[in-house]
Parts: structure tokens; sequence; C-alpha cells
């Protein structure tokens, strides 16, 4: 079993880096208020006035302490978002916060991984397992992937997405599209417009369901239709 996730190294700086810089943070702002005090008119005068006219040292201890959990929240949200992928010898688990994906080895017809996307593919060209980027996943480096997936003989495609052709950029009420599927697409768009990523995860999944594999480029959709068992489109 090989567990592929972010070097601890890179772990430890972000859990030790951000709490630092959020107590940094906390404390230069309370500098800023006091220099603040000085001008003959200030934004948030309130604010200001409040941190200036608190006694020594707890003005000081608070605002360290802010920054300070400003900086475990940080740090609590990027744990969340790393990508761990477990691969073993009879199938690939991908988790993610509390999102698991297991796929046995038998459905696995490709694997490939690129600067935005970590995907599983099955044999219609289905996505058994996805993790993107724009849906808020941190991945681990491609190159961690591509040997730990190939050193248990897994099929991986160093190439990228053999799909890359069949991609069309999603229009409103264009032909070809599954029933129901268009207005999946609009709620989609909406929750790409407001970087709703949950929802932006949900209704791909939703997608898939209806046979349309759905990737995006700069908040547009690009889409295409699995294949059928004969080799061909899906309907």
């Amino acid at each position: 079993m090989t567990v592929v996730r972010h070097k601890r190294s890179d772990r430890l700086l972000v859990a030790v880096g951000f709490p630092l810089l959020g107590a940094l943070a906390g404390w230069l702002v309370k500098l800023l208020a006091n220099w603040a005090a000085s001008w003959p008119w200030v934004p948030w005068e309130g604010p200001v006035d409040l941190i200036n006219n608190a006694p020594e040292p707890w003005v000081t201890v608070v605002s360290l302490l802010v920054g300070l959990t400003a900086g475990i929240v940080i740090v609590f949200l990027a744990e969340h978002d790393y990508v761990t992928v477990t691969i073993e010898h009879d199938r690939v688990t991908v988790a993610r916060g509390n999102s698991t994906q297991r796929v046995p080895r038998t459905a696995v017809h490709g694997v490939f991984a690129d600067a935005k996307r970590l995907v599983v593919l099955g044999a219609r060209g289905e996505e058994l397992a996805v993790q993107n980027k724009s849906e808020g996943a941190d991945l681990p480096g491609n190159r961690l992937l591509a040997d730990a997936f190939r050193a248990h003989g897994y099929p991986w495609l160093p190439g990228g997405d053999p799909y890359e052709g069949d991609y069309k950029r999603w229009v409103e009420d264009m032909p070809g599209q599954p029933v129901g599927s268009n207005a999946l697409f609009k709620a989609r768009e909406r929750a790409l417009e407001k970087d709703d990523k949950k929802n932006v995860a949900e209704l791909r999944e939703e997608l898939a369901k209806l046979g349309v594999v759905v990737r995006d480029t700069d908040k547009r959709q690009w889409w295409r239709r699995v294949q059928s068992g004969d080799g061909t489109a899906a309907a």
C-alpha cells in the first residue's frame, strides 16, 4: 500500500507559518492603529480609538491572539482541502476532508493528473474519482502520484486526458445534451460565478449520473458524453 499526500515538511511549514504570520499581522494592525490616531482624519475611527484607548499590555496580547487564531483557522482549512490518495493492489481511495471515493482496481482503465485535476477513468471514459483544484482540492505533486500508481501497476496516462479533444463548451440549450442536463449546467454556472465550491462539486456529480463529464476553465464549463457499451458516445 502506498499513501500519497503533501510532503510533511510542506504541511509543517503551513502549520507553523500561518499562525506566526497571523500573530505578526495582529501586531502590525495594532501599530497601524497607533499611527493612524495621529492622522487628521481616519476611516473606522471607532475601532482605531478603541485599540488606542485599551490598556497595555492587554491590547498587544489580544492583537497577537486574534492574529494567531486567524492563522490557526487557515491551517485547519488547508488540512481539510489536502487530498490523500491511497493506492492498494485491489483498489484506489481518494480522500479529501469528509469525502472519500473508492474505486476497485478492476474498474480502473486510466489515471492522469495535470496542474488542476486528478482523475481515475473507467472503461467508458467516465470519471470514477476526480479531484479538482477549482473545487478547492489541494493536490499532491504529479510526480509523486505518477510514481505511486506506476509502482502498483495501474495504467498511468502521462499524456493527460485521452478525451481532451471530445470536450465542447457548454452553451445554454445547445443540442446533444441529455434530458435534464441543461438545468444542472445553468445552476452550476451560477455556483461557479459565486465561487460556491460545494455546489459546483455536487452538480458535477449530478451531471455524471446523466453520463456527462464536465470540467472548468476560467469559470467556463466544458463537457463531453461518456461512451456507450459499443464505444460510441452515449445517446
